[in-house]
């Protein structure tokens, strides 16, 4: 049998996968596979299902602007309605039918003579598509810590993007490692269920009150019936979201009291939840608001209250059999270990898989030796025909439906120019590409990650996790501004045959 060919692969089945299959197949293109090396769609609300789990922006926000959704449970929604509302989104419109699940992706390689990207799957079979659509997401990877011992644990082991709901964990002597903001979700809840459990925590983070409402089946039929009643709020959230990221992060420069504000505004929420000073204090964040992610709940700090909740905050010294070893000596029994530890963005998933361009340039290798960059947040020079959605300077606001819509319109602009011109080829260049990411570069000087203090944050958002140096996971503006520029950015930027 010959060797498949598509006119476009996107290699993810999550938002970004199934937003750019849309746009594409509106665009008249029908030849589309969508692989995922996952059995069904919704990339990371489909792998995480672990207790607690939610969106922590409000859900009107955090869903395609084209496709509201009337009918969520609550403003911030659980995780299971995230992948319901993924299922309904590709069933609408049609594009579940472009899907293939259980499918690795290798790597793909760009073939000068062809013109076209070979792709090799885990199986060892090999596609050929004229466009590649890297959708992977930036949180794909689970990442494992690398402590002393682990691997010598008797007990379960169990990571939160890994989490099995047949295990009852009522009665269980638990830890968790990990206070990032799954943590925050998933700790108040095994507190509900265990006998024990203890927190180590390596570094605090901030937190602010959730601000949740349910809404009721009158509400719902509401926005469903007058759908302009949901996009008011929406257009609330927005702008909160926005304000709030652009004046605290982007602009720390000339708004540093705002951030000093929040900041405040979250100890005082502590203080009021937990009278311990001692506990206080060693949950306080000492690096600056928005050097590292921020999240929300009203239960996280409450679940430190309980007599059975245990916060560890001197490190690990080693993981034995029947327990875990503390920097001080202190050796708690557990029989089950929970790793609230995130996953690996900066080795493991940029790229998550290998990718070879024009004259041999491999896409991962390239950004290491120069530096992280992207055109737009999405196109590189050297690799034709291809686009990254989750990519450096790709990120703009805090939900990532605000990415994947940009970026959308920075295909619908792309593809109908390649159309119109019954072109074959694009391929930003050299200069567009030299002259975007100088302009990043220039915005981020006035950010919370060149001005602020986050040297002691440990954040994901940075490459190196010491706080200082590159953050190139963010586009430093605006989601107005990163839209907008999608509609007027030069053709002339991409080489187009």
């Amino acid at each position: 049998m010959g060797e498949q060919q598509f006119d476009v692969i996107i290699v993810g089945a999550g938002f970004g996968g199934i937003g750019a299959a849309i746009q594409l197949s509106n665009l008249g293109y029908q030849r589309i596979l969508i692989l995922d090396r996952e059995d069904d769609l919704g990339g990371t609300w489909h792998v995480n299902h672990y207790p607690g789990l939610s969106v922590d922006q409000p859900s009107p926000t955090f869903s395609y602007r084209f496709e509201p959704n009337p009918y969520w449970s609550r403003m911030y929604a659980p995780g299971s309605e995230l992948k319901s509302y993924a299922a309904h989104v590709a069933e609408k419109y049609d594009v579940r039918r472009f899907m293939r699940f259980n499918t690795t992706v290798e790597g793909a390689r760009w073939d000068e003579d062809a013109q076209v990207w070979r792709v090799a799957l885990a199986d060892g079979e090999t596609l050929s598509t004229q466009f590649l659509i890297a959708a992977t997401g930036f949180l794909c990877q689970p990442k494992t810590p690398d402590i002393d011992g682990i691997e010598t644990f008797a007990g379960r082991v169990i990571h939160t993007a890994q989490w099995d709901d047949d295990v009852s964990l009522t009665g269980c002597r638990a830890a968790v490692i990990g206070t990032g903001s799954t943590g925050v979700q998933v700790v108040p809840e095994l507190a509900k269920e265990v006998a024990e459990l203890t927190v180590y925590q390596r570094t605090p983070i901030w937190v602010l009150p959730k601000f949740d409402v349910k809404f009721f089946p009158a509400v719902q039929k509401l926005f469903a019936r007058f759908p302009a009643t949901q996009r008011m709020v929406r257009w609330y959230t927005d702008t909160i979201l926005e304000w709030s990221m652009v004046i605290t992060m982007w602009k720390y420069r000339y708004f540093k009291v705002f951030n000093k504000g929040i900041s405040q505004f979250s100890r005082l929420y502590r203080m009021l939840l937990v009278r311990n000073r001692e506990l206080s204090r060693k949950l306080d964040p000492d690096f600056d608001f928005g050097c590292k992610r921020p999240t929300i709940s009203n239960d996280f700090y409450p679940a430190f209250t309980k007599s059975h909740v245990h916060l560890d905050t001197n490190g690990i010294e080693r993981i034995e059999p029947d327990g875990i070893v503390s920097k001080d000596g202190t050796k708690r029994i557990i029989d089950t270990l929970v790793l609230a530890t995130g996953f690996d963005v900066w080795e493991a998933n940029l790229p998550a898989i290998e990718v070879i361009g024009r004259d041999g340039r491999n896409l991962g290798k390239w950004w290491r030796e120069t530096r992280f960059q992207a055109y737009q947040g999405i196109s590189m020079p050297g690799f034709p025909n291809f686009l990254s959605m989750a990519s450096p300077y790709a990120w703009v606001g805090l939900s990532w439906f605000n990415t994947v819509e940009y970026q959308m319109k920075h295909m619908e602009r792309l593809f109908g120019e390649m159309q119109q011109r019954d072109a074959s080829t694009f391929e930003v260049t050299e200069a567009a590409n030299a002259q975007f990411l100088d302009r990043m570069l220039k915005l981020m000087e006035d950010s919370a990650f060149e001005l602020g203090s986050c040297v002691t944050s440990r954040s994901y958002w940075f490459r190196d996790h010491t706080g200082k140096g590159e953050a190139p996971l963010f586009r430093p503006t605006s989601v107005r501004s990163a839209v907008k520029e999608q509609e007027r950015f030069p053709m002339s930027d991409y080489a187009i045959h």
